[in-house]
């Protein structure tokens, strides 16, 4: 799609928060949290010209490699909210994105994001092959305190679930999108820290792909503050819990 009239460099988009992305305290779910920050980014890229059809005629499309949320606090049902999000750097196959969450003006959740550009053919990284100098680029402008960072995966863990990939875990690039990951492993947790709202932090590395029928494996240190999901004793994703 050509660029849009309405394109800026910052965007900002109100959501409403429906019952459907709400737990069972009315507050909204890390995960939807992580999928409304997405969702944002990618109504960015639309506007900007570098959206998922877009990239597709390329066979390219945008794979989140690392992020790292920070959290204040979460909305409720039937609140508004805003979500802003700009381009820190964006350089051959590799981009980071800044996003922030706003409830009455103030800033409730910030997040800064690794995305990796992969080919859905050959099913590994390379340039973006679409123009973005149109994209203003904010390397001083960050939506968090600290970055993302490459999680040390060598920790004493235990395994503490088994999982089969089905297809409502799949994607539109047909492999696991990165929320299950991070769903899988909250709902090995007590429920009481979830619902209480105990996560300051969430950080998270995607390290490879799963597919349909993959069989995994859920590991977690004896606090719950680190998670890995591994295959074949490969860890596929890595999940660090930072708790208030």
């Amino acid at each position: 799609m050509p660029i849009s009239p309405d394109f800026t460099s910052i965007y900002a988009h109100e959501w409403d928060i429906n019952f459907t992305l709400c737990a069972s305290n009315a507050y909204l779910k890390y995960v939807d949290l992580c999928n409304l920050l997405q969702l944002t980014a990618a109504e960015h890229s639309i506007l900007g010209g570098i959206s998922f059809n877009d990239m597709q005629e390329h066979h390219q499309a945008w794979v989140l490699s690392r992020i790292r949320i920070e959290i204040e606090a979460l909305p409720k049902w039937q609140d508004k909210v805003i979500i802003k999000t700009w381009i820190e750097n964006l350089e051959g196959s590799r981009s980071t994105r800044n996003i922030e969450m706003y409830l009455n003006g103030k800033k409730i959740a910030g997040a800064t994001t690794y995305w990796a550009v992969f080919n859905t053919q050959h099913r590994k990284a390379e340039p973006l092959a679409l123009p973005h100098e149109h994209f203003e680029k904010y390397p001083d402008h960050k939506a968090t305190s600290q970055s993302f960072s490459r999680i040390n995966v060598l920790q004493d863990t235990e395994k503490i679930a088994e999982r089969t990939v089905v297809l409502s875990d799949l994607d539109i690039v047909n492999h696991v999108n990165n929320t299950k990951y991070l769903e899988w492993c909250l709902d090995t947790m007590n429920p009481r820290m979830i619902l209480k709202q105990e996560i300051k932090s969430l950080e998270m590395n995607f390290l490879r792909e799963l597919n349909l029928n993959d069989q995994v494996e859920i590991h977690s240190d004896e606090n719950r503050n680190f998670f890995t999901v591994t295959k074949d004793g490969k860890v596929c994703f890595a999940l660090v819990l930072e708790r208030k």
